[in-house]
């Protein structure tokens, strides 16, 4: 019984999406919104189900592999279509399902009115059921269609509002960079493959099979590129921001429990790998700082709330791949646990002030929210607090300070980085929280929040404050209950996880404190308005730090000069010979067509002596 489970979660959202699409909009939108939100939750309700089945009997192995049909056998080469259920992949679909759920009942709410509503919904089906294959999957191969189902998702969702051709454009470009990472995974897996002789994942990262050297490096680094693409890393980030351009309940989907936390899943899945490859560890841990503190950056210059939160996701992705880095995988799973609660929440209560400000999104034409809608005030301050980590009250001190003790041991420069990454993540979200709910009323709101926003609100409130919980250092209370779980997979926990010191655990604390202080100072309620900072700093951080004018200069107007030189290139000629030569022959022929009767007639008695002769030939 428990070996039909995993399928069947998967088959939910599945169904719900090719009955969605078979529908071709036709279908009512009441019964497209209950049909979709419904499913997703009967996934989370079985995957509810099937967590507490495995963990009250666990296999012996902590193991359960699935096997649905063999896809391909090419010599010595198998690939299976199965799944492999273990406490990674549990967690993972926890996240995937419950936290899907819950932005699906939002959305069931907030894409009210809208005439498109069975296509959305069935991209968000489509969407949860690819991260879910994503994460079962026992072999790569089968991973890769998952990593590509949530890529065509994205560009579905992103783009969704079409009509605006910025919406097109956002997506194309999420498309077209991920697209780049997706190359890098692919060239991978061939690699492993020639190398392995097979992509099942067991097989792969048992001892002995992988080894060190060149090989694994070179596998490494391409499977870090795709999962930096995904992840919206340093240099791959730039797609991310633009992304807000789909509805909000996408926002929150692709930011919290899936698309972007593909490639920390990828790396925790496969972290045998990519600890044979040690300069490859390494540059992920740099790469991880670059980002955290370049996008905290860039979100304390926004003035759209969307994009701070998107370059908010960014950073705590970096927090994330530093962890991974410096070879803490418990941590970066417990910090991804963590951000899917509390960024879904920070964008749902986003969402939810949008839809009452008549859709608009600059914080500077926003304030004195709070008086007005006290509830996504409250919520929006949860999530806030737990983004900034703030101390003992919040999940994201919990799983932010497991990180910071890591990058301790690890390298105490890292651990300087993310300690500044703190500080300015609690800076730019009291940012938000002042400008937008206190002070004076810029735009008054109106009409109220529905109650399917506003449970979800809720519910992800009381998680953002209380989920940290099940893991704690030593210096505060033993409880070690995610490491545990997770330790068949990414092994026991080590002495740096859970003892930091109280000196790093008060360092930690004090940090987002700071933070808050110096918000409070720059932006606390005033009499007068308050202005966005437009100095030259403040510009290119707005803008990203010009990443994208960089990318335009070195690779987007070069590619497209040369693709006019060679508009008409050699190529393009072979088609248009082939053409010519067509136009020629039916001329040639058609001179034969001049309407002359004496001329057909002897045209009629050369072919036929011709065939005389030819019969009567010795």
């Amino acid at each position: 019984m428990l070996a039909l489970l995993p399928p069947l979660i998967v088959l939910c959202p599945l169904a719900a999406a090719t009955i969605l699409l078979l529908s071709a909009g036709r279908m009512p939108p009441p019964a497209a919104r209950v049909l979709a939100a419904g499913a997703v939750g009967l996934a989370a309700a079985l995957t509810l189900w099937l967590a507490v089945r495995f963990l009250s009997a666990p296999p012996p192995t902590y193991r359960l592999d699935v096997v649905l049909w063999h896809w391909m056998r090419v010599g010595g080469f198998d690939a299976r279509i199965a799944f492999t259920l273990d406490p990674l992949s549990l967690v993972m679909m926890l996240v995937v399902t419950g936290v899907g759920f819950l932005i699906h009942l939002y959305a069931c709410g907030y894409m009210r009115g809208d005439p498109d509503v069975a296509r959305f919904f069935a991209c968000m089906t489509l969407f949860v059921a690819a991260m879910l294959v994503l994460v079962l999957s026992s072999d790569l191969l089968c991973l890769y269609i998952g990593w590509e189902g949530v890529g065509l998702c994205s560009y579905l969702l992103i783009g969704f509002w079409y009509a605006e051709a910025a919406n097109g454009a956002a997506a194309r470009k999420a498309f077209i960079v991920t697209r780049i990472g997706d190359a890098a995974l692919l060239c991978g897996l061939l690699l492993l493959a020639t190398r392995i002789g097979g992509l099942d994942i067991a097989t792969l990262l048992q001892p002995g099979h992988l080894g060190g050297g060149p090989v694994a490096e070179a596998a490494a680094a391409l499977l870090l590129g795709g999962a930096l693409a995904k992840s919206a890393q340093v240099p791959f980030q730039v797609w991310l921001p633009d992304a807000m351009a789909g509805p909000t309940p996408v926002s929150a989907l692709i930011h919290a429990a899936t698309m972007v936390t593909a490639g920390v899943y990828l790396i925790a899945r496969l972290h045998p790998l990519f600890l044979a490859a040690p300069t490859v560890m390494a540059a992920t841990a740099v790469l991880g700082l670059v980002t955290l503190l370049l996008a905290a950056g860039s979100a304390l210059a926004q003035t759209d709330i969307k994009r701070i939160l998107a370059f908010s996701t960014i950073s705590q992705l970096g927090y994330m791949f530093l962890a991974l880095g410096t070879g803490a995988w418990g941590a970066a799973i417990f910090h991804l646990v963590t951000h899917a609660i509390f960024k879904a929440l920070l964008f749902m209560a986003a969402g939810a002030v949008i839809l009452r400000v008549h859709h608009q999104q600059d914080i500077f034409r926003m304030g004195g929210l709070g008086r007005a809608m006290p509830g996504v005030f409250a919520a929006f301050a949860a999530g806030a607090a737990a983004l900034a980590g703030l101390p003992l009250v919040t999940a994201g001190f919990y799983s932010k300070e497991a990180i910071l003790q890591q990058a301790w041991h690890a390298a105490p420069l890292l651990w300087a980085g993310a300690l500044l990454g703190a500080f300015l993540t609690a800076l730019y979200i009291s940012r938000c929280l002042l400008i937008v709910f206190l002070g004076p009323v810029r735009t008054a709101p109106t009409g109220r929040t529905e109650a399917s926003m506003a449970i979800p609100l809720a519910g992800l409130s009381v998680l953002a404050l209380t989920g940290g919980l099940i893991e704690m250092p030593n210096a505060i209370a033993p409880v070690h209950l995610l490491f545990r779980l997770l330790a068949p997979v990414l092994g026991p926990p080590t002495a740096e996880d859970a003892e930091g010191g109280a000196g790093l655990l008060l360092a930690g604390a004090l940090a987002p404190l700071a933070g808050i202080a110096v918000a409070w100072g720059l932006w606390r309620p005033r009499a007068g308005a308050i202005a966005p900072a437009d100095d030259g700093l403040a510009r290119g951080a707005r803008a990203g730090w010009g990443f994208d004018a960089i990318y335009g200069l070195l690779l987007v107007r070069p590619f497209l000069a040369l693709g006019w030189l060679n508009r008409r290139d050699l190529f393009d000629r072979v088609p248009d010979l082939l053409a010519a030569a067509t136009r020629w022959g039916a001329r040639l022929l058609g001179r034969m067509q001049d309407g002359r009767v004496r001329r057909y007639a002897g045209w009629i008695a050369a072919g036929t002596v011709a065939a005389l002769c030819l019969a009567v030939r010795p």
